[in-house]
C-alpha cells in the first residue's frame, strides 16, 4: 500500500497550530481546530543540538510511530481542502480511518507486545515504548474527535446540499420507517445472533474490527432468567450502509440508512418481551500482525493459512464505542478486552467509518469526483509493433498513473502466446488472483513456457489473495517459489527469455510499484522496459539467487538488498559530500515513501554538513530532523499529499556534473535495506534520466499539495500566495495523460 485524509465554519488555512503540539504531554482542553496549516508529530520539545553534537544523538531523530501518525493527519487534512471534489474529500476522511486501523493493528500492537515481553528498547530517537504509546493515545484522541467533527459538521451537510443524505432515525418519514421495518424483518433478523451474558453464555470472541452492540435489558426471558447484558454482533454479510428506494427519497436525493440505525431502532424485536434500556455500538481492533518463525516452519503456505485464522482473534489494542455509552458499560468492555482507559475512543457517529466507502462506489455523481482521464502512452508504443521489437530498439520508461500500465500486461500477454518465448520469471508482491498479469502467466504455463513466479506470501493483508494466486499458478503448471524465508521479496522484476535468430535474448521490466492494474491507476510509480544485456543479465542472476542456493552473485549494475543497496546508497551520498568538500557543486534529491534508517540519515547529515544541497521528498514517515544549524541546515524535506498516492522511489545525484538517476523498489527503511529482497536500477538512457530529473523538480516547486517539515517536527502546508499555483500531480497529469 499501500500505503498511503469544511464550509461556513472552516477556519483559515493559515491558522497556527496550538493544541496539536504539547511539550509537557498534557492534553489540551480546547478541541483542535478543524483546519490546521501546521501539523505536529507530537514530539516533546527539545533544545536544538549544537554543531558539535554527535550524529547519533537522539535529539536528531523523530520517533517513527509518531511521524507515521503525522502522515495520517496530513491525509485527514485533505478532507478539509476544498480544492478536492466533495466525494473525494469524504474518501480522504475514510482513508484516515483505514490507515488508523492498520496503525493500531500493527504498530500499536507491536509496542504493546514489546512492553508485555519486557523488551522496552528505544530506537534512535530514545523514546521508550510506554512514552510512545501515551503520546499516540493523546494525538489520536484529538484527531479522531476532529475527524468526526469534520464529518458531522462539514462533509455531511455539504453532501446533503448536493442531494446525498444520510438519514438519522429521528428523520425517517413514516414510509421510510415502514420500509426499514420490513428490511429488518426480512434481511437482518434471519441472520442476527444475540448472545445473552450469563454463566452458561460467557463473553463471546468477537472478530477483529467487527461491528457489535452491547445491550442493557430489563425483565425476565422465557426461561425465567433476569435481564442483564447481551452482545449483538452485526452480521458481517450485511452492508453497513443501505440505500433507500428511490420512491422513498425526496426529489433529487439519494438517501442512505446505516445498518446500526436499523438495529438500534428494532433492538427490542431481537429480545421479545424484554425492555431494552440501552443499545450501544462498539468495535474492537485486535493485533493483526502475523508471526511465522522460520525455525519452526517447514511449509510456509500451511503456516500462513493457520496464522490468517488467528489474525481475526488477536489480543485487543483499541476499543471504539458510541459517545453515549455509559461509563459502567465501557469499563465492562475494557475489562473484557484487557485494555486501559487510554485505549478507549468515544466517537460521535458510526464506529466503523471505513465501511462508508460503499457510498463512493454506489453514487454516480461524476461532478463530485476527480475528473476522469485516459493514461497516456509514449509515441513509440502507439505504432502497433511487437513490444519485443519496440523494447529492443531502446529503453521505455512509463510514469504511472499518468501513463498506462497496460504495456506491462500486454508484454506478458504477447510473451504467453509467442512461440519464440521460452521462459518467463516474475516476482509478485501484491497483485490479485484474477489480474490480467496472473492470467497471462497461467496462459504461458499452459502454452508450454517455463514459468517461474516468486510470490511473497507475507505481503501484509494480501496473504489470502497471494495464497489463492499461488494455487492458480501451480494448477496451470507454473513453478511457484515463496522467496527466501527470512527475507520478504519486495523487488518488482520481470524477466523474459526469447529465441531470436538462433540466439537467446533477454527482456526485463523493473518497477517501483506492484504488478497491480488497479493500484497502478492510483499510485505514482515508474516502470522501465529494457533489453539492455547487462541489466537483463543482472535480473536473471537475482532470480537464480531467489530460486536456488549459493553465495551472493556478482551483479554488474543493479543494487541488490540485502547485499549492496544500502552500502552503495551511503557511498553515493558520501561521494556527493566529498564533491562539496572540494568546493564543487553538490546536490541530491531523494524521493521515497519513508526515511527511517539511522545510517542513511547520518549519511545525509554528513552531506549537509559538507555543503550538499539535499532535497528530500518523503511522503510518509521521516525520522530525519531538518534545519538544525551546522547539522541539517542544507536539508529540505517535503511531503506531497494529493489525488494520487506518491509511491515512486527515485534517487538523483549531481555527481560533479556526471549525474546519476536511480529508481528502486526500496524505501530508506531498515526493513527494506536489510530484511527484504529489493533492487535499485539505474536509468542509463540520458533522455529518460533527464525526464525523471524534470519530474522531481516539478515536485520541488509544488505549492498546492506540498507540506514542508520543520526542525521542530511540524509540517507547514505550502500556499501559492502571490505566485501561480503549481500542483505537481496536475502538472504531470497534463504533461503525460493529455497525450493519450
Amino acid at each position: 500500500m499501500e500505503d498511503s485524509h469544511r464550509h461556513n465554519d472552516e477556519t483559515d488555512r493559515n491558522t497556527p497550530s496550538h493544541s496539536t503540539s504539547v511539550s509537557d504531554g498534557s492534553v489540551s482542553s480546547e478541541p483542535p481546530p478543524l483546519r490546521i496549516n501546521r501539523t505536529r508529530t507530537g514530539i516533546h520539545a527539545k533544545s536544538s543540538p549544537s554543531p558539535e553534537t554527535e550524529l547519533d544523538d537522539p535529539t536528531l531523530y523523530f520517533n517513527r510511530e509518531l511521524t507515521n501518525l503525522q502522515f495520517n493527519i496530513r491525509v485527514l487534512e485533505q478532507a478539509l481542502d476544498t480544492s478536492h471534489p466533495l466525494l473525494d474529500r469524504l474518501m480522504f476522511l475514510l482513508i484516515f480511518s483505514s490507515n488508523l486501523d492498520e496503525f493500531f493493528e500493527i504498530r500499536v500492537a507491536g509496542l504493546k507486545h514489546q512492553i508485555a515481553l519486557g523488551h522496552e528498547d528505544s530506537g534512535a530517537d530514545g523514546m521508550a515504548p510506554r512514552s510512545v504509546l501515551a503520546e499516540i493515545s493523546r494525538i489520536v484522541h484529538e484527531q479522531v474527535e476532529r475527524q468526526y467533527r469534520v464529518l458531522n459538521d462539514i462533509l455531511i451537510p455539504a453532501l446533503n446540499e448536493e442531494g446525498l443524505r444520510f438519514r438519522r432515525r429521528s428523520d425517517w418519514s413514516p414510509a421510510q420507517a415502514a420500509w426499514v421495518r420490513d428490511y429488518f424483518d426480512e434481511e437482518i433478523m434471519p441472520v442476527i445472533s444475540p448472545i445473552g451474558l450469563d454463566p452458561s453464555h460467557p463473553f463471546p470472541r468477537l472478530v477483529n474490527k467487527s461491528l457489535n452492540f452491547i445491550v442493557e435489558l430489563d425483565g425476565k426471558d422465557a426461561f425465567g432468567r433476569e435481564g442483564g447484558l447481551a452482545i449483538l454482533p452485526a452480521p458481517r454479510s450485511l452492508p453497513r450502509l443501505i440505500a433507500l428506494p428511490e420512491s422513498l427519497c425526496d426529489d433529487g436525493y439519494s438517501e442512505y440508512v446505516f445498518l446500526s440505525s436499523m438495529i438500534h431502532a428494532h433492538a427490542e424485536s431481537v429480545f421479545p418481551g424484554m425492555e431494552v434500556r440501552g443499545c450501544y455500538q462498539f468495535r474492537l481492533t485486535r493485533n493483526a500482525d502475523l508471526s511465522v518463525d522460520p525455525e519452526d516452519v517447514s511449509d510456509l503456505a500451511s503456516a500462513l493459512r493457520g496464522e490468517l485464522l488467528a489474525r481475526r482473534y488477536g489480543s485487543g489494542v483499541r476499543l471504539e464505542v458510541a459517545d453515549n455509552c455509559p461509563d459502567n458499560l465501557t469499563a465492562f468492555l475494557l475489562k473484557q478486552f484487557e485494555l486501559d482507559e487510554q485505549d478507549l475512543y468515544r466517537v460521535n457517529g458510526p464506529v466503523n467509518l471505513t465501511r462508508m466507502m460503499a457510498v463512493l462506489a454506489d453514487v454516480n455523481r461524476p461532478e463530485l469526483r476527480y475528473r476522469p482521464f485516459t493514461p497516456g502512452l509514449p509515441k513509440v508504443l502507439t505504432k502497433g509493433n511487437s513490444l519485443f521489437d519496440t523494447i529492443a530498439a531502446g529503453d521505455i520508461l512509463l510514469h504511472h498513473p499518468f501513463q498506462s500500465f497496460a504495456p506491462i500486461e500486454d508484454l506478458l500477454a504477447e510473451a504467453a502466446r509467442d512461440p519464440s518465448v521460452l521462459a518467463i520469471k516474475q516476482t509478485l508482491y501484491r497483485t490479485g488472483a484474477d489480474s490480467p498479469i496472473v492470467s497471462a502467466l497461467v496462459d504461458a504455463a499452459r502454452n508450454g513456457k517455463e514459468v517461474t513466479v516468486v510470490i511473497e506470501l507475507r505481503a501484509r493483508f494480501d496473504e489470502a489473495d497471494n495464497l489463492q494466486l499461488a494455487s492458480r499458478l501451480q494448477e496451470a503448471g507454473a513453478i511457484v517459489i515463496y522467496g527466501v524465508m527470512a527475507y520478504k521479496t519486495h523487488a518488482k522484476l520481470l524477466h523474459i527469455v526469447r529465441r531470436e535468430h538462433g540466439e537467446l535474448r533477454y527482456y526485463a521490466h523493473l518497477g517501483t510499484g506492484n504488478y497491480h492494474s488497479k493500484t497502478a491507476k492510483l499510485y505514482t510509480d515508474y516502470s522501465l522496459l529494457t533489453a539492455d544485456e547487462t541489466l537483463c543479465e543482472d535480473v536473471h542472476k537475482v532470480f537464480q539467487q531467489l530460486s536456488g542456493m549459493g553465495k551472493a552473485r556478482h551483479i554488474e549494475r543493479l543494487l541488490h538488498a540485502p547485499f549492496t543497496l544500502h552500502e552503495q546508497l551511503v557511498a553515493m551520498i558520501d561521494r556527493e559530500a566529498r564533491h562539496a568538500e572540494r568546493g564543487q557543486r553538490a546536490h541530491l534529491i531523494i524521493k521515497c515513501n519513508s526515511l527511517t534508517e539511522p545510517k542513511l540519515i547520518r549519511a545525509l547529515y554528513r552531506a549537509s554538513q559538507a555543503g550538499v544541497e539535499c532535497d528530500l521528498i518523503i511522503r510518509g514517515m521521516c525520522c530525519l530532523r531538518p534545519g538544525v544549524p551546522g547539522i541539517s541546515d542544507n536539508i529540505r524535506v517535503r511531503s506531497i499529499i494529493g489525488r494520487f498516492l506518491e509511491h515512486t522511489r527515485v534517487f538523483y545525484f549531481y555527481n560533479d556534473g556526471k549525474s546519476e538517476v536511480w529508481a528502486s523498489s526500496a524505501d530508506f527503511m531498515e526493513r527494506n535495506m536489510f530484511h527484504r529482497v529489493e533492487t535499485g536500477f539505474p536509468l542509463n538512457n540520458k533522455k529518460l534520466a533527464a525526464r525523471v530529473r524534470k519530474d522531481l523538480e516539478t515536485y520541488l516547486v509544488d505549492n498546492c499539495q506540498s507540506w514542508l517539515l520543520q526542525s521542530d517536527g511540524s509540517y507547514i502546508k505550502q500556499e501559492p500566495g502571490e505566485h501561480a499555483p503549481i500542483s505537481a500531480q496536475e502538472t504531470l497529469l497534463y504533461a503525460y495523460a493529455s497525450k493519450a
